[in-house]
């Protein structure tokens, strides 16, 4: 097992969330237990599932078979739009086949057409309130979006889980969530970044590290939670062990303006895609 120090963001319910966490988005099957178990093998105490994955059984089936208590793990998954009116179904149906009591964090998987969605997420709010989730949030939302869900149920979310990488980065999006307290989890941490670009391999070859364990860097020390995922366990490990890489102030800044030609999420509405949804 690793004994990687990873930090934590506190967030609503009192947990205390893993700074990266093992994303679980496309896998299945063998694969996605393989991989699961592999990265709570190497350290990982934070797994991000979703029924929109359809693969809570895998994932339940490695947290059984790591021995981890459960205590130990932060878990995270997501509710489905389309489970509108039927959100306490949901949410027990999610528990039973991840085979678990509860879960660390809740999302709302994305809103539909850019409807915020408030009574689903009232209904979400008064379920964590009864401990089946111990924190809730959203997932594809721009700050106007989570402001009509406060203004219209008086609750904020947790955590917004939304695409984070060098080239969609921006500051304002930082800002906006710190305003609300709202904790950025950035999924597709990698994504469209071109790992030989010389902002990435210098710090790189400073530290004896990989260009993508220093994007992973880069995102906690922008304090934002990075999801990373993989099937092969080399990959699996090194990505946690990013959480070891100090980068300088300078390295971070020329991180930060990588690629200002891509807008940043808060910059434009988060789009829904198919399910299933990232």
């Amino acid at each position: 097992m690793s004994s990687t120090p990873v930090a934590t963001a506190p967030v609503a319910g009192g947990a205390a969330m893993p700074m990266i966490g093992f994303g679980t988005w496309r896998l299945s099957g063998d694969d996605a237990y393989r991989a699961v178990l592999t990265a709570l093998e190497a350290g990982y105490r934070h797994i991000d599932t979703a029924a929109g994955y359809g693969n809570h059984r895998q994932v339940g089936r490695a947290l059984a078979d790591s021995g981890i208590p459960r205590h130990e793990v932060f878990v995270t998954t997501k509710l489905l739009p389309n489970s509108a009116g039927r959100e306490r179904q949901a949410l027990e149906r999610a528990v039973d086949q991840l085979g678990v009591a509860y879960v660390d964090l809740w999302l709302l998987h994305y809103p539909p057409r850019q409807d915020p969605l408030p009574a689903v997420w009232q209904a979400m709010a008064e379920l964590a309130d009864e401990g089946t989730a111990r924190a809730v949030g959203v997932s594809n939302y721009t700050t106007a979006l989570i402001d009509a869900l406060t203004r219209e149920t008086g609750r904020t979310p947790a955590v917004n889980q939304i695409p984070f990488s060098p080239t969609r980065f921006d500051p304002q999006a930082l800002v906006e969530h710190a305003e609300r307290h709202v904790v950025i989890q950035g999924y597709s941490p990698l994504r469209h970044t071109v790992l030989t670009h010389p902002a990435l391999t210098a710090p790189a070859a400073r530290l004896g590290a990989t260009p993508a364990q220093v994007v992973l860097a880069w995102h906690l020390a922008r304090r934002v939670t990075t999801l990373p995922s993989s099937t092969h366990p080399d990959h699996i490990r090194d990505n946690l062990t990013a959480a070891r890489l100090t980068l300088s102030a300078a390295e971070i800044h020329a991180i930060d303006t990588l690629d200002q030609r891509t807008a940043a999420p808060s910059a434009r509405p988060a789009q829904p895609h198919p399910v299933p949804h990232r």
